[in-house]
């Protein structure tokens, strides 16, 4: 019954007048940057993560963001559908049969089999994170430095694994990102490491800074020097309510989507993404109808739709419970929480319920006002459609600037956003994954701290990771993931999920 109890304080947290609008302003603005190709969660929250410094109070920061996240999952669907064009690349599948249909004057079906698929599994997948996320916070809490560095490991091992293109160039940025989050004052010595004379450094590089030039700046400007022209299939949207036919045809994707999202959403890596084309694959193999995928079959929009969304939700679980991102966008979530004051793990469970549960309760609240917002603005989406990317994109940067100074008043992290946003854009030149890079960034100095602290306590000793059953369970999963991932089979598999998807 304590789980009751507990989401009654997330409700009362969640429902504040304040917290709602927040609520509101995070789902609207996600729907926004899902809409308009080329910004994407990440970026948008990497930008905003200024503004979270500015607000206080750290419930209305992070029920913000977590609203522009799985915001973003339902606005990319529209874009997908009607200009085959997914504002989320978790929505890619979605644009395979979405854009068929709107091709056959049936956008409207198409969007409301969407969103009625991304409120389900919203919601279920919400449940699964108020039920399974205490349990695991419990567990975690028993955990010393060597089984939360060796849970780290997995955590990075995992991302190298999920990670778009070549493995060895996911170990590549990971093993950076980890470099660069050296930078700065040693936790154990006090003394000043790889800062170049700078003092401006002596702190670390900011998080903010490095997220919004890896994400924020390089998006821009790759999408500058590909910018496509937007052509919206249908300008006038109506039909939104499926037939009885089709509402029964949904059912079973929508249910299988929904698990499928779940269990992957939890991953480290782009479990989200992994979940909808996983999601599409099944639903085409079970399908008495095949040939119809990739020609508007309804259930090739209600799968993955429902896989990405749940994926999103569950993608909160490792984030909360152990302080370990999923994604980015998780680690964008852990570097807000940094930025107000909290340690990431465990105890924000036992040291901010308030926090704790009212995420999770603004989930289900933020999934009812997307569901109830998001198909009468579809015409609004449509218009916005229209707006050129070179008219956005200096508003952005200058959003950018103001943002990034105002966190610590500090000219150097101009000059880091310029640098790492070259760094990003020179990633992405050279087809290496992001993501790795991040996860690296804000899980190094955890990592350290906790391998540095575990050789402490054994006396030097490195047998104590293999010597604790917990610690010595986890390296084994590490090592298996990259064993696995690096098998020519599945390495080969692992290939055509990433090229279909980009596809």
């Amino acid at each position: 019954m304590e789980i009751f109890s507990n989401l009654a304080l997330g409700f009362a947290t969640a429902s504040t007048l304040g917290n709602l609008g927040f609520c509101l302003i995070g789902v609207l603005l996600g729907t926004l940057i899902g809409v308009l190709p080329g910004i994407g969660a990440t970026a948008t929250i990497a930008m905003l993560l200024p503004i979270t410094f500015q607000l206080g109070d750290p419930v209305s920061a992070l029920i913000m963001l977590a609203g522009i996240y799985y915001g973003a999952q339902y606005g990319g669907s529209t874009t997908a559908i009607l200009i085959n064009m997914p504002g989320e690349s978790s929505s890619a599948v979605t644009a395979i049969d979405g854009y068929q249909l709107a091709r056959r004057g049936r956008a409207g079906t198409a969007l409301a089999v969407a969103a009625i698929g991304s409120f389900f599994a919203g919601t279920i997948s919400t449940f699964l994170v108020a039920l399974f996320a205490p349990p695991l916070t419990i567990i975690a809490l028993k955990f010393g430095a060597a089984e939360n560095f060796s849970l780290m490991i997995v955590g990075l091992v995992s991302s190298v694994a999920l990670a778009h293109g070549s493995v060895i160039k996911a170990l590549c940025m990971l093993a950076l990102g980890l470099l660069f989050g050296l930078v700065g004052t040693d936790v154990f010595t006090g003394v000043p490491r790889f800062i170049l004379g700078i003092s401006a450094y002596t702190d670390g590089l900011s998080f903010v800074a490095v997220a919004i030039g890896v994400f924020g700046v390089a998006e821009i400007l790759r999408n500058l020097e590909s910018e496509r022209t937007r052509e919206v299939m249908q300008t006038t949207i109506s039909g939104l309510l499926p037939t009885r036919e089709e509402m029964k045809a949904i059912v079973g994707p929508v249910l299988r989507g929904t698990g499928v999202g779940s269990l992957l959403g939890i991953l480290p890596g782009g479990g989200a993404i992994l979940a909808a084309f996983a999601s599409y694959t099944i639903e085409k193999r079970l399908s008495k109808s095949p040939e119809e995928f990739g020609r508007g079959a309804i259930a090739g929009v209600a799968g993955p739709e429902s896989a990405n969304n749940a994926g999103a939700q569950t993608s909160f679980i490792p984030m909360l419970t152990l302080g370990i991102p999923a994604n980015p966008v998780m680690a964008l979530m852990i570097g807000a929480m940094i930025i107000q004051g909290i340690v990431p793990g465990p105890n924000v469970a036992s040291e901010q319920p308030a926090l704790f549960w009212g995420i999770i309760a603004s989930m289900w609240i933020g999934n009812i006002m997307l569901v109830i917002l998001n198909l009468p603005l579809i015409g609004l989406w449509v218009r916005l459609l229209k707006v050129p990317y070179y008219v956005l994109f200096p508003i952005i940067m200058a959003f950018c600037a103001i943002g990034v100074y105002s966190v610590n008043s500090n000219p150097y992290d101009l000059f880091a956003v310029a640098g790492f946003g070259l760094l990003g854009y020179i990633l992405v030149k050279l087809h290496c994954e992001p993501a790795p890079f991040l996860l690296g960034f804000v899980l190094g100095p955890m990592l350290e701290e906790n391998l540095r602290r575990a050789m402490k306590l054994s006396h030097g000793d490195p047998m104590t990771f293999v010597t604790r059953p917990i610690s010595a369970t986890l390296i084994a999963i590490a090592i298996l993931v990259l064993v696995v991932v690096l098998l020519p089979s599945v390495r080969k598999k692992r290939d055509e999920v990433f090229v279909e998807e980009e596809g």
